[in-house]
């Protein structure tokens, strides 16, 4: 049986909140029987749904936060908004880890502010496992740091590298930086930087990323700027729900071609659901010192239940512990080099 893990959950977090949050959350107390959940929101929120449901514990928040509000000023003023408090149960280890479907921004900031940064993290960014061909491919970051240096890139092939171990099992993750070509002389001066960064100091960088070699799979990590990550995840989503809609468009064309999609209908669904993102629920903000994970806004109930699941099964994987291991070897290293 897995261990007992406590996940704060923002209760009025997400375009349908809280009636979406709270069924989910349901959906995944009923899947994993060692979850325990302190849902976090207004009292005539939270209480009567942890009354009613075992392994839930009510947590007051009088204030939200808006999808409208700028993130950092209304994380100092609403410091008793239900993604603050949420923040703060991590960073007291009364939770294991910290789930929201609300303000990326005011996410970001809470977690930074209130939880820390781990020790010798100078970024956090966001992570976002791509189901891609013949592997899964973490890609980060994806729009935490739209401006970033070539130091930053680095690190945030370490962090992904431990990620991918702690989360995936992957061994030896082979890393690569997103880029216009796969020669080293390629791309703008902050990729030909961070190409010669990676080179020098990490284990299993396997050189420049094109973007079809993240879909191939080519790659367990991929690092880039949260600027040009953003923009390449968003494209390929965007992608996925347009291919799927040619496809139902010429299923549906003739009598001829609506008999063979009865019999490709559960293929076609498996599909759906393999690079639907309400299968994975959430992005881990990671170099942080605790589990913080996003969820979409318009996360459906189903989105909501998996991104709770991550959140726990990212705190039993211990992938806190690891980066901050990671990242103290990576410091002494470069202290001894200088």
């Amino acid at each position: 049986m897995a261990e007992e893990v406590v996940i704060a959950v923002d209760a009025m977090g997400g375009d349908d909140a809280p009636d979406v949050v709270l069924a989910g959350v349901a959906e995944a107390l009923a899947h994993d029987a060692t979850l325990r959940v302190e849902l976090v929101g207004p009292k005539d929120v939270v209480e009567p749904f942890a009354c009613a449901t075992e392994r839930c514990e009510a947590r007051i928040a009088t204030e939200v936060i808006s999808m409208s509000e700028h993130p950092a000023n209304a994380v100092k003023a609403k410091k008793d908004s239900s993604i603050v408090v949420g923040c703060n149960l991590v960073k007291s280890g009364e939770a294991d880890g910290f789930f929201s479907a609300g303000s990326t921004g005011a996410c970001l900031a809470a977690a930074t502010l209130n939880i820390g940064r781990i020790k010798g993290v100078k970024r956090p960014a966001l992570g976002v496992v791509i189901p891609a061909y013949q592997r899964p491919c973490l890609l980060m970051d994806v729009g935490a740091n739209a401006d970033c240096k070539p130091e930053y890139l680095r690190q945030f092939a370490i962090m992904g590298s431990i990620y991918m171990k702690q989360t995936h099992g992957i061994r030896s993750p082979r890393i690569g930086l997103l880029n216009i070509g796969e020669e080293e002389t390629k791309g703008s001066l902050l990729a030909q930087e961070a190409y010669r960064l990676l080179s020098e100091g990490v284990s299993g960088f396997a050189g420049n990323c094109e973007g079809k070699g993240l879909l191939q799979g080519d790659f367990d990590v991929v690092v880039t700027d949260g600027f040009s990550g953003n923009i390449c995840l968003k494209t390929i989503e965007g992608t996925a729900k347009m291919l799927f809609s040619y496809v139902k468009d010429a299923l549906m064309a003739t009598p001829l071609s609506k008999v063979g999609a009865l019999l490709v209908r559960g293929n076609l669904a498996k599909l759906k659901g393999r690079i639907n993102p309400d299968a994975f629920g959430a992005t881990p903000l990671i170099g942080v010192k605790g589990v913080c994970m996003i969820g979409h806004g318009s996360s459906s109930a189903t989105a909501i239940k998996n991104g709770v699941l991550a959140s726990a099964r990212e705190a039993r994987a211990g992938v806190i512990k690891a980066l901050t291991e990671a990242i103290q070897d990576d410091m002494n290293a470069t202290k001894e080099g200088m």
